[in-house]
This record gives structure tokens, C-alpha cells and sequence, in this order.
């Protein structure tokens, strides 16, 4: 008798190596490190790139390729944008300086978590200056690559 290995479901909790890239590069990979765990259906993972992995079984070693815009949506003009240097020392290290290809954690309004804004252009003045942040997500809009090797599934 054999017994088949447990398979991904839409509320399956993960232990796997995964790679994202695009074209220019791994933006995450974990093949070289600790393994990643978490559970499908909350939010770690876009929603194409959970369906990639449903129904994969566990030892599962496999390679998707996206579409532009599939995996991470297409990139939205209105999420760069110009944040206050005064603001911006309010909010943190009153010290800190900001320079292109710097990725900067915000707090969520709610506190309860933070997102991410790369920065783009920095203008001093004497009003305390402004940073240009890119709030899409690295990949926005790219065609993305997604290795995954599924260690184990619960």
C-alpha cells in the first residue's frame, strides 16, 4: 500500500525555499538560508503565486513563470510619491538620511504592521526637503519567475 505525500490546499501551513525574481534579479530567495514558513491565505504570498503552489505535493521542486502584472499587479503611478523631509524626521531617526535605492519600512496607520517605499529622488531645502518613495512592490507590472521547493505541508 502506498500513501500519497500531503499536498498544498488554500489553508495549508508551509515550510518551503522559494525564489522571486524578475529582470533584475532575485528580489527574495531563501534557497541559500533558513526556509521560509507560513500559511496560505493570509496575505504572505500574492494571491497568483499561492495558486501556483496548490495542489503541489510535498518534495515538490518546481519553477512558474508569471506574466507582467500577474504575480504583483500592474505598477501604479499614484503610489510614488513625494513624502515631507520634516515628516519624514517625525516619524523616525531625526538623523537619518535618505539616498537613492534605500528602502524605507513605514508604519501602518493602525500600527499593527508597516509596508515598504523605495526611494527615488531627494531634494534638500530649506524647508527640510522631500524624499521621493516608490510604494509599488518591486515586481509591479514585471513578469516575475517563482521557484519553489515545498519541504513540508500542515
Amino acid at each position: 500500500m502506498t500513501t500519497s505525500l500531503p499536498r498544498i490546499t488554500a489553508t495549508s501551513f508551509l515550510t518551503l525555499h522559494y525564489r522571486l525574481s524578475g529582470p533584475e534579479g532575485d528580489i527574495i530567495n531563501t534557497f541559500n538560508d533558513k526556509p521560509a514558513t507560513l500559511s496560505l491565505g493570509t496575505g504572505e504570498l500574492s494571491p497568483e503565486v499561492e495558486r501556483c503552489l496548490l495542489g503541489l505535493e510535498e518534495g515538490a521542486h518546481q519553477t512558474f513563470s508569471l506574466a507582467a502584472g500577474a504575480a504583483f499587479g500592474p505598477r501604479n503611478p499614484d503610489m510614488v510619491q513625494w513624502v515631507a523631509g520634516k515628516l519624514l524626521r517625525q516619524l523616525g531617526d531625526p538623523h537619518q538620511s535618505y539616498n537613492v535605492g534605500d528602502v524605507v519600512q513605514f508604519p501602518t496607520p493602525d500600527g499593527q504592521g508597516s509596508y515598504a517605499g523605495a526611494v527615488q529622488e531627494v531634494k534638500s531645502g530649506e524647508d527640510g526637503g522631500a524624499v521621493l518613495f516608490d510604494f509599488n512592490h518591486p515586481l509591479a507590472g514585471h513578469p516575475v519567475s517563482f521557484e519553489v521547493k515545498v519541504i513540508g505541508v500542515l
